[in-house]
């Protein structure tokens, strides 16, 4: 069966999020998104797992649905644990993920994790357990558990992190690396990206969009055609085999709010090469730069940029719909006119990632303009033009070169 799964999100009860991040919010996005499969997030928050229980009885096996529903959406559980915690003489921040394949798990990795900290404070609870303490507690529960490094190169908080990160998974997990089969990309960086190192070729590279508003969910996720089960989507992951595994849905990496070099405050942005010209400190302040993952990629690379594996799960680069109508039109992206024009092509194509993915474009100029046809065109080619995310700050997308008149855009296009 193939459909699209985002299995990392958070509720409303993680910090800095909607409050809307609710079950029914979830589903109602994951038909206008296209999405069968969502992660719960924050399992480990006691409220959110309390609603969960109550809302969500089995559907197929490690999956949930809705109580005495009609909604075809089905839910993993996951979450995601911060790790503050000194190892190798350094200040360690990691952020990692775990699936359970049961409430009956995910409430015993609650109870002890339970005992290290307050999971009541924020749905990613910030422990002072150690990726190696966490992975013996999570796997000592259950063997079909999983833990999956979370966004994998975001300098603060991440396991090849610039600032508080390790060099390696074996650094990392210690005796556990083995059984850490996977990890997560995140916004700023895609495959390609990793497929410079040597020492991830056993990995498998999954997307999610770690979305803090439900309007966001899907912004990277990944497709699969594989049994609609717990089992058959951690197999799928596991074994990297692209029958199953499909492909990743990814932003342009540029896109990301950690991509360049750079400070914020400053408004400082470099690329690496820039970086080292200035020996990684900001002109402005003197202070250190915060290295983005570009960089860190280039630190811990083997492989020269565009290296290609054989037999790697494909990605596929999208900019999400509303930002392409905005542009169509010549409006802010919060516009009336765009929320309109997405909900009417929302009811006669379906689903966005279907606009996105595999609408002809013939279609879309019949039932909207050239210019957004032209849109969809650029941005599956790969063509647009973006200002890299630094800092914090996430990159700027441009679908169309103002310069160019749109008359030629048209006759691009057809």
């Amino acid at each position: 069966m193939k459909f699209v799964a985002d299995l990392h999100i958070h509720s409303k009860y993680s910090r800095a999020t909607s409050k809307e991040m609710n079950l029914e919010s979830l589903d109602k996005w994951a038909k206008i998104k296209g999405i069968k499969v969502m992660g719960t997030g924050d399992f480990t928050h006691p409220a959110w797992f309390r609603e969960l229980k109550a809302q969500l009885e089995p559907a197929e096996p490690g999956l949930y649905k809705f109580k005495n529903g009609t909604s075809e959406t089905r839910f993993l559980l996951t979450a995601e644990i911060s790790s503050i915690y000194s190892q190798g003489g350094k200040c360690r921040r990691i952020h990692n993920l775990v699936f359970a394949p049961s409430l009956e798990i995910a409430e015993k990795i609650n109870v002890a994790l339970s005992w290290q900290g307050n999971l009541e404070s924020d749905g990613r609870p910030i422990l002072g357990i150690s990726s190696i303490e966490l992975a013996r507690l999570v796997f000592g529960i259950s063997s079909e558990a999983v833990i999956i490094p979370a966004h994998a190169w975001t300098p603060w908080f991440s396991i090849f992190g610039s600032m508080s990160g390790f060099d390696s998974i074996e650094e990392c997990f210690g005796e556990f690396a083995p059984r850490i089969f996977a990890f997560e990309t995140g916004l700023s960086s895609d495959p390609a990206m990793n497929w410079r190192l040597s020492q991830l070729d056993r990995i498998s590279f999954i997307s999610n969009s770690d979305s803090h508003s439900a309007e966001k969910i899907g912004r990277e996720a990944n497709v699969f055609d594989t049994e609609l089960s717990y089992n058959g989507i951690i197999s799928a992951i596991k074994e990297k085999d692209p029958k199953k595994f499909l492909y990743t849905i990814e932003f342009f990496p540029e896109e990301g709010k950690y991509h360049y070099d750079g400070h914020r405050l400053c408004g400082v942005v470099f690329s690496p090469e820039e970086s080292k010209k200035c020996k990684n400190i900001c002109p402005k302040c003197g202070k250190p730069l915060t290295i983005g993952v570009m960089n860190r990629v280039d630190a811990l690379a083997d492989r020269p940029v565009g290296y290609q594996p054989e037999g790697r799960v494909p990605f596929k680069k999208l900019v999400p719909l509303n930002e392409i109508i905005a542009e169509s039109l010549g409006v802010s992206v919060i516009s009336k006119k765009v929320k309109a024009e997405y909900e009417r092509l929302i009811g006669i194509f379906g689903t966005e990632l279907h606009i996105l993915l595999d609408v002809d474009l013939s279609e879309i100029k019949a039932q909207a303009s050239a210019e957004l046809a032209d849109g969809l065109r650029r941005m599956r080619e790969g063509n647009i033009y973006i200002r890299p995310g630094y800092d914090g700050e996430y990159g700027k997308v441009k679908i169309f070169n103002e310069e160019e008149p749109k008359v030629n855009r048209e006759a691009t296009l057809f």
